[in-house]
């Protein structure tokens, strides 16, 4: 234990839980690279060999050998395991036999292509997956992957090479590999090889050669995998290290600390530490410890430690802010759990007086023993101001607490007079410690000073001789008087320490509390406007100010100016100035406005909110009072609010963005299918018009007259067609723009069953075609023009499907409070999959028979005609025989 800090030897359970689990696993190892070509499975076989020499037992899953002989003859000596084939559209797939993998249980088996895809049909979707197994049921594996199969840095290959990678591998995956080895080759040679046919044949390497394969891709890669795989090593080594209770820290890579406090140096601290990560090329984390002194701060001082964590932020440093005790034993457990190897700290040029009081965070880190290189930034050679006594600054300035004290040391000086009285009690000077720890606990250090002194001059008073005397006769009366003026002034301490640190729990508490509420109240919102609403008035409420959020307006005609979307409260208003701060906080993504570098005159306070992906907006605060800024607590709750308002945002502005994506792809849909059926079905008929008059215009004499008449019955057959076709697409036209008001009389179903049979006919005249309606029907309040044509409909797509001599039956009856009408037809009926779909635009049930005609619109018609009348259509299989019925039924009039 040195100063303070406990030397804590005992292994990570979470680390030794997390090494109990792979034990019974088998051991995965990664073989990784930067691009196709670099050798992966090969230096995976050339491992296999000699692990094989070593007594393992070795088999291949499956090696991809892309048709280059190096890789090739690397098989020769090893046992394959046979793939299995799957059928897929008519080819034959061949895939990694994972149960035959299973059943041979090997040591150790080579699945290379860790990102494939397996074929439909397979156990698991992914290879990665296959892998999950086989480590489960304790083999041992090899695989290989490049850098841009990495889930998390796809995006990032995709930018520099312009191709986007569909296959992927999460984080998690290449994370619990038990090793990576990385296989590099520099660009330069891998060009070579592909110029050489060694990676693909000679007209594919050309083309790659143009394209992903050019230096610069190639050299950017190259960086992508060294980085990865020198994260997942410093992992690795951060494991070992919580495993064996190594504290470190490891000087294997560089990590910068940067110690924050609210003294005039903090800024030149931060800058002397970056300068130092720069240098070593190192990760910079900015790291404020905050103790039971934080709530003591000034206004000044908290300005200041705001300032230094802004700039900070600004040198693209890491911000952690840890509660705890002394600010020496946390730098340095941080320091050990992230590994870190230098710390950098200022030097304040506070009195001798106060370092005895308080220590020096310099002197203590240096005599810690904890192996951090500890630098010291230069102070500034401005004279710092004194501080007002820390100590003074929490103390009550109403009488209430003073007095509650001396109340309460009466009471106890009361229950003493008693004791003494009735009981022999030596130790009789304890009943004043309750006063004391009562007043640090409810007040602080001062009124706990107060009531010691109270105590010590009362019990000199009542309890020592001479009694009723402020005089000591005994000298070993002072000795104990000492003492006891000694103990009331440590419990006071002990009480005040207690007290500041159940002050700063509960603070803790609060703001776990409000943001996890925060966070339940995001969750389930859907709208946008509920959703900004909570969030301003959340926020207004957490910093008792003004809140404000502006958003880029997304409609074409504005551009992307910033509009006012939510503010609380809700009459907030903003000025030109106002706007042109918030504007520029947009755009260049940093916080304007009171309290920042960039027009620090401003009346408001405006910071970006952004994700991971893009910026999302700015948030306005005005703290009430002009004077007041954001505290350092504040901006750090004002951030966490933040992210957690901009994913909520990004989240609803996505479900809209698919919304819309899938409203477009629907429509997209609809018009392709409407310009086939345009083109194909408007087509024929025309094609047969045309075709049969200007026969008759060219060749009239030359047809007798049944010819003529056939060519006149063909084109107007035709004619008619096109006028169902034309009038189809009019009808949906008319449904879909919601125009169609029914014009309700009423309908005997008798004669709308047999007027629609009768225009019907010569549709149907192959057909043998059965009604029956049911007597004494009532009449139904239906529009008889849309009813007609709906049933209209239903007849021609039993026609369509009925084979020549097949019977169509229409019947109708009345079924409780509805009248239920039943076209049966003959046709091969419906597949079951197409049931559900029948009824949508421009969709037309796949039956094997391209040529029968239509535009997939006469049943969505129908049921829209039905529905738009309070009727109801259902469509279902014969369960006596092949064929199709369609139920239409309409309410009873009321």
């Amino acid at each position: 234990m040195a100063a303070g800090i406990p030397d804590d030897t005992r292994p990570s359970p979470d680390a030794l839980l997390k090494a109990a689990q792979k034990e019974s696993r088998g051991k995965f190892k990664i073989f990784f690279g930067a691009a196709p070509g670099v050798g992966k499975t090969y230096e995976m076989l050339t491992d296999a060999h000699r692990r094989k020499t070593e007594g393992v037992d070795v088999v291949v899953g499956v090696v991809e050998t892309h048709g280059r002989a190096e890789t090739e003859a690397k098989l020769a000596d090893l046992e394959v395991i046979p793939r299995r084939e799957v059928e897929y559209k008519g080819r034959t797939l061949e895939e990694m036999d994972l149960d035959a993998i299973l059943r041979r249980r090997p040591s150790l088996v080579l699945v290379d292509e860790l990102a494939h895809t397996n074929a439909p049909g397979s156990r698991h979707p992914k290879r990665y997956l296959d892998v999950e197994e086989l480590l489960a049921a304790g083999i041992d594996v090899y695989s290989t992957m490049n850098v841009q199969h990495v889930e998390s840095l796809n995006d990032v290959v995709a930018r520099i090479t312009r191709i986007r990678v569909r296959e992927t591998v999460p984080d998690s995956v290449v994370d619990a590999a038990d090793e990576v080895e990385l296989v590099d080759t520099t660009p330069t040679d891998l060009i070579a090889r592909l110029g050489a046919g060694k990676v693909y044949v000679r007209e594919q390497a050309q083309r790659a050669l143009k394209h992903y394969f050019s230096p610069g891709n190639l050299t950017a890669l190259r960086e992508l995998a060294l980085r990865r795989t020198a994260e997942r090593v410093d992992e690795q080594m951060r494991s070992y290290m919580r495993e064996h209770a190594i504290t470190g820290p490891w000087a294997a890579g560089e990590r910068v600390i940067v110690c924050l406090d609210p003294s005039p140096d903090a800024v030149n601290t931060v800058r002397a530490a970056k300068r130092t990560a720069d240098s070593l090329d190192a990760e910079l984390i900015a790291l404020y410890v905050e103790t039971q002194r934080h709530s003591l701060l000034t206004e000044a001082e908290q300005a200041r430690l705001g300032e230094a964590m802004q700039l900070a932020a600004q040198l693209n440093a890491e911000i952690v802010t840890v509660p705890g005790r002394t600010v020496v034993e946390e730098i340095v457990a941080f320091a050990r759990s992230r590994n870190a190897t230098r710390v950098v700290v200022s030097k304040s040029r506070r009195s001798r007086w106060f370092e005895l009081r308080h220590g020096s965070v310099v002197d203590e880190l240096v005599r810690s023993g904890s192996g951090l290189v500890v630098e010291v930034a230069p102070s500034s050679d401005k004279p710092e101001v004194a501080a007002p006594i820390d100590w003074l600054l929490g103390a009550p300035r109403s009488i209430g607490p003073y007095f509650e004290g001396l109340l309460t040391m009466a009471l106890a000086t009361a229950v003493g007079v008693l004791i003494d009285t009735y009981i022999n009690l030596p130790n009789i000077s304890l009943v004043y410690v309750v006063p004391v720890l009562v007043a640090a606990a409810r007040h602080g250090l001062v009124p706990s000073l107060w009531v010691a002194a109270l105590s010590v001059l009362s019990y000199n008073f009542f309890f020592l001789p001479p009694l009723y005397r402020l005089t000591i006769a005994d000298p070993a009366n002072v000795v104990a008087l000492f003492f006891f003026m000694f103990v009331a002034v440590a419990a006071s301490a002990l009480g005040t320490r207690t007290r500041a640190q159940a002050q700063a729990a509960r603070r803790e508490a609060r703001t776990t509390a409000d943001l996890y509420a925060f966070s339940r109240k995001i969750a389930g919102v859907i709208d946008l406007d509920d959703l900004l609403w909570i969030v301003v008035t959340h926020l207004a409420r957490l910093l008792n100010a003004e809140v404000a959020i502006l958003m880029p307006d997304r409609s074409p005609k504005e551009g992307g100016r910033l509009t006012l979307r939510a503010a609380f409260p809700p009459d907030s208003e903003f000025t030109d100035a106002d706007l042109a701060a918030a504007r520029w906080c947009w755009d260049s993504d940093r916080p304007t406005g009171k309290g920042t570098d960039t027009l620090p005159g401003g009346r408001w306070l405006f910071v970006p909110i952004r994700t991971s992906r893009a910026p999302i907006g700015v948030v306005g605060i005005l703290p009430t009072g002009d004077a007041r800024e954001l505290s350092a607590s504040e901006r750090r709750l004002l951030e966490a609010v933040g992210n957690q308002a901009a994913v909520a945002i990004e989240r609803v502005v996505l479900a809209a963005d698919i919304d819309q994506a899938r409203i477009g792809a629907e429509r997209e849909r609809l018009r392709s299918a409407m310009l086939t059926s345009v083109s194909h079905d408007l087509r024929t008929p025309l094609a047969s018009i045309i075709g049969s008059l200007s026969s008759l215009r060219s060749f009239r004499e030359r047809y007798d007259e049944a010819t003529r008449d056939e060519l006149l019955s063909t084109a107007l057959t035709e004619a008619e067609r096109l006028d169902r076709f034309v009038g189809n697409l009019l009808d949906m036209t008319r449904l879909d723009a919601g125009v169609i008001v029914p014009k309700r009389e009423p309908v005997e179903v008798g004669d709308l069953v047999s007027t629609t049979l009768r225009r019907a006919m010569p549709l149907l005249k192959d057909r043998v075609v059965a009604s029956s309606v049911e007597a004494g029907l009532p009449s139904l309040s239906l529009d008889f023009v849309l009813a007609e044509q709906a049933l209209f409909n239903i007849l021609d797509n039993a026609g369509k499907y009925s084979p020549a001599g097949g019977r169509i039956e229409i019947s109708a009856k009345r079924i409780g409070g509805v009248v239920e009408i039943v076209v049966r037809d003959e046709g091969p009926g419906i597949a079951e999959g197409a049931l559900d779909r029948l009824f949508d635009k421009f969709y037309r049930a796949d039956d094997g028979d391209r040529r029968r005609a239509g535009t997939g619109l006469g049943l969505a018609i129908a049921k829209g005609f039905v529905e738009v009348q309070g009727g109801a259509v259902a469509v279902r299989n014969r369960t006596d025989r092949t064929g199709a019925e369609f139920i239409v039924t309409y309410p009873l009039s009321t």
